[in-house]
């Protein structure tokens, strides 16, 4: 859709009043030396965590599926070892959106993949980190949070956060500063049960995200665990609650977006992109212009 107006999109990312919900798509371009794509959707994750090979047809219906079927085989330090190479170890290249991203620091993004590339777009500024954590004791919370001083993070308890700093949300985990994930059938239960009582979200932030509105990008909205993660993060959204940039999206997925106030938009992330860009250019020679 080349002839969407992006232009209120844009200006509601600059202004925090647009939320960024980033999903395996953004990551399209990120390779290793081999020139390997990063694996980041349910596929890609089963494939890499199997050898490369392809797993039962019932377990590769889902990552979280095949996930939990590898923990109960082989144990969670498996898996929490696959991820932590995969993530933490492994040398990828930045994907172009997230240097995109880094040059506007939006106050509020929410990432549903388990990289480390939204973290190095803010390294050099503080701000605070959500990381989803499932199956703990000891808390009633499905979170742990960290500040970062522009060196190091340190967790915090919610009580302390500075709210005037960007906030990156992690719901499905990060390598960084410590591992934790949500990503067998076991942790998404237990995550989702507490983010619908919830526990999955810090006080601050849910008075923070009341009427915000949401730009999806690199997400698809097949599955219901994802759907149910996201309809959970972005409660007590504005209505409409914004905008799901799908190319070809299927009839499920457009059910689902008309049901929950999600304008589809058939384009990617990176049509998104080029229009800022174009904004921001004609921002520029309009100030030149008043100058003169």
């Amino acid at each position: 859709m080349a002839d969407f107006d992006f232009s209120n999109i844009i200006a509601g990312l600059q202004d925090g009043s647009v939320v960024p919900y980033l999903g395996p798509g953004v990551l399209a371009d990120s390779q290793n030396a081999k020139g390997e794509t990063i694996p980041a959707d349910s596929d890609s994750l089963i494939y890499a965590m199997n050898n490369g090979q392809a797993m039962a047809p019932r377990l590769m219906y889902e990552f979280p599926r095949a996930a939990m079927h590898v923990e109960l085989k082989r144990g969670r330090k498996f898996l929490t070892k696959f991820l932590n190479e995969l993530y933490g170890e492994q040398q990828w290249s930045r994907a172009s959106f997230h240097d995109w991203l880094a040059g506007i620091k939006p106050p509020y993004v929410v990432d549903i993949n388990r990289d480390v590339q939204l973290q190095e777009s803010y390294k050099d500024s503080p701000h605070t980190l959500i990381n989803g954590v499932a199956r703990i004791g000891g808390t009633d919370y499905r979170f742990k949070i960290y500040h970062y001083d522009g060196k190091d993070y340190k967790e915090v308890a919610q009580e302390a956060v500075d709210t005037r700093l960007p906030i990156l949300f992690k719901p499905m985990g990060t390598p960084l500063p410590a591992s934790n994930y949500i990503a067998s059938d076991a942790d998404y239960v237990d995550y989702i049960t507490e983010l619908m009582g919830g526990f999955a979200i810090p006080s601050f932030l849910k008075q923070y995200r009341l009427g915000k509105q949401y730009v999806l990008l690199g997400m698809r909205l097949t599955r219901d665990s994802e759907r149910m993660v996201m309809s959970d993060i972005t409660y007590g959204a504005e209505e409409p609650r914004g905008w799901a940039l799908i190319q070809e999206p299927t009839a499920k997925e457009q059910r689902y977006c008309k049901r929950v106030g999600l304008e589809i938009i058939e384009a990617d992330h990176t049509e998104l992109m080029h229009a800022a860009v174009a904004h921001l250019s004609e921002s520029v020679v309009e100030s030149q212009s008043i100058g003169c």
